[in-house]
């Protein structure tokens, strides 16, 4: 196994981290509020397209992520009118918005297909850092959005546990009615934790339309929305462990097509089914871990509030 083909596994690895890791982390913070959005598939989908073309409009990398975050930002608010506002099911809203933001993005997205790439993410160039042997070919060698990332999970993990506004949400998100007692409005606090989460998710969509597959065609997403809100189980709702599980299935996703490079003789559609085998596989093994433990997950999760049942 040469040297090349190890690197190229490691910054596919970090590439495919970046990807889980920015749409999980804003799965976390909408969880933590308490609202289980099951729409992230379909949130990256929409911002991706919507960067893609912003793209290909502009020229500009960093435009075109800013209107795919906002994209999605603005189209994760149909969950949370639905589910916060109405106090609709969150299951069947998240379903619905990840149903209808594959359906628009493909609609929408259409005329996009034939179009190529005019804005791209390259990787970031830190100087004599990048010639570190190793080190410097992944680390430092990483886009602007793999660094982003991390920053982002920095400053959420700092807001969730030295912040005000940090405790609020965790606060709405394990007894709803007991913060709204003292004066914090459950409806926008959750409204807002929703909208992030949605920017999140659009911004990862934006990284794989811009970086790490430049281009746009229908069912670009693949199923990793999925994968990300798997995580923030996997991750116990905490931006370092979500962040380790990123690496973990961002993996055995870039593990995916090279394993018969490295000599293993397999099965192409049994490859391509691996990383969602082994998310069933992690979560049916955490759940029969926690049986016997308190659950990790915020008490109010998936329970809608509204005032006068208190």
């Amino acid at each position: 196994m040469s040297t090349e083909t190890v690197l190229g596994l490691l910054v596919s690895v970090i590439e495919f981290a970046t990807l889980l890791y920015l749409a999980a982390l804003g799965e976390t913070i909408a969880e933590k509020s308490g609202v289980l959005n099951l729409g992230v598939e379909g949130m990256m989908a929409f911002g991706g397209m919507a960067a893609f073309w912003a793209g290909v409009e502009t020229g500009n990398p960093w435009l075109a992520l800013v209107v795919g975050a906002g994209s999605a930002m603005a189209f994760s608010m149909i969950h949370g009118v639905v589910a916060v506002v109405l106090g609709a099911d969150q299951v069947v809203s998240g379903l619905a918005l990840t149903i209808l933001g594959l359906g628009l993005a493909a609609f929408l997205g259409e005329s996009l297909i034939v179009e190529a790439p005019r804005a791209r993410f390259d990787t970031l160039d830190l100087g004599p850092l990048a010639d570190i042997p190793w080190i410097g070919e992944t680390l430092f060698s990483m886009s602007a959005v793999s660094w982003l990332a991390l920053f982002a999970g920095v400053v959420t993990w700092f807001v969730f546990t030295r912040t005000h506004a940090g405790l609020k949400l965790r606060a709405v998100g394990e007894n709803a009615a007991a913060a709204d007692a003292v004066g914090t409005s459950v409806t926008r606090v959750r409204l807002m934790a929703v909208g992030i989460g949605g920017a999140f998710a659009g911004a990862s969509g934006a990284y794989l339309t811009l970086a790490l597959a430049p281009g746009w065609t229908e069912g670009t997403t693949a199923g990793r929305g999925w994968i990300a809100v798997a995580l923030v189980i996997f991750g116990a709702w905490q931006p370092g462990r979500v962040l380790l599980g990123s690496v973990l299935f961002g993996g055995l996703i870039a593990l995916e097509p090279r394993l018969q490079t490295f000599g293993v003789e397999i099965s192409p559609i049994l490859v391509s089914m691996l990383p969602y085998l082994l998310t069933i596989l992690a979560m049916v093994l955490l759940s029969i871990r926690s049986r016997n433990r308190p659950s990790a997950a915020p008490a109010a999760i998936g329970r809608p509030f509204r005032r006068e049942e208190r």
